[in-house]
């Protein structure tokens, strides 16, 4: 995959170089800061399930869903007020809220263009995804300081904002490549479920994690009254800390308190309890995937599910 990697890297930088010398530096800025291309590469990987290698096309098509990825990001700094992204001063904080919106705008408009490229089924299918990823991001804002967020609102909205494009990729990937039907279910199923994993499996980093591990500070979504899976299930496990939790919860809260509701979280059963939710996710990404010819693509597919609640195990025990 390396190799594809290449290619998928090469392909980005050349999709958002533009005649404007400002806008070509706004669209690149979280690109060239990084990233695992986790999107692109499973677009890669879905086709590579069936095929012996991954089309220029297929490149293509995982292109447009980092763009939309990245894209998102920027918006998402504008609404949060975020300054770092990745490490790295975030668009809105280098440029103003005006621009980084535009330059999202643009990354979003260029992702179309490259799915349309691709045929109607894949421009749909894009356009709809970047739908599904609002409709999450309004969920999550309408039950934002809402200490009685449910883990149902929960998995609604992460199935939007996250999990959707990850399933977009793995479907782009093997429609693109031209897998049958069966199988293009079968990993859009194993994208949206590892898409899931993916999300609950940041949101216990942001508990459990240091910000020089992040890259931003940690517990940024309590700070921001979005209260997600670890902080969910504390409170409703009841007791005494739920109590104590519930008390601080529900408004903005200064360090002091944010320092609070953090150890609340890492000591109780939370943490442990999102990760169990993970894994049956994970489980489920598996059994999508058992559906397929045996392959090395699809066995990197179920290991890559699994090593996102393997890359936790430090921080599980130290939430214990």
């Amino acid at each position: 995959m390396a190799a594809d990697l290449g290619r998928v890297e090469r392909a980005l930088a050349a999709s958002v170089h533009t005649g404007d010398e400002q806008l070509t530096e706004m669209a690149s800025h979280l690109l060239a800061a990084g990233g695992k291309r986790l999107r692109p590469l499973m677009a890669v990987a879905a086709a590579l399930t069936g095929r012996p290698e991954a089309s220029d096309e297929v490149v293509t098509g995982g292109v447009a869903c980092e763009l939309v990825h990245i894209g998102s990001l920027y918006h998402d700094d504008v609404m949060d007020e975020a300054e770092l992204r990745r490490g790295v001063p975030s668009v809105n904080a280098r440029w103003g809220n005006h621009r980084a919106i535009l330059a999202g705008d643009f990354l979003l408009a260029r992702a179309s263009e490259l799915a349309a490229s691709l045929g109607a089924e894949v421009a749909g299918l894009l356009g709809a995804t970047i739908g599904r990823l609002v409709e999450g991001q309004i969920g999550e804002l309408r039950t934002q300081y809402d200490p009685s967020r449910s883990v149902d609102a929960y998995l609604h909205s992460i199935g939007g904002k996250t999990a959707s494009l990850f399933a977009a990729s793995a479907r782009i990937g093997a429609l693109v490549a031209g897998l049958d039907r069966g199988a293009v279910d079968a990993l859009t199923a194993y994208g949206e479920a590892y898409g899931t994993v993916f999300q609950i499996i940041d949101d216990v980093l942001d508990i459990t994690a240091t910000d020089e591990q992040l890259g931003k500070p940690a517990g940024h979504d309590l700070v921001e009254g979005v209260y997600t899976l670890p902080v969910i299930l504390t409170l409703s496990a009841g007791g005494a800390p739920a109590g104590e939790l519930g008390d601080i919860l529900g408004g903005p809260l200064d360090p002091p308190a944010l320092d609070k509701a953090l150890a609340i979280v890492r000591s109780g059963g939370g943490v442990d309890a999102a990760l169990d939710e993970a894994a049956r996710w994970a489980d489920r990404a598996g059994a999508a995937l058992a559906e397929l010819t045996p392959s090395a693509a699809g066995t990197a597919l179920a290991g890559a599910a699994r090593h996102l609640l393997d890359a936790t195990g430090v921080q599980r025990a130290k939430a214990r």
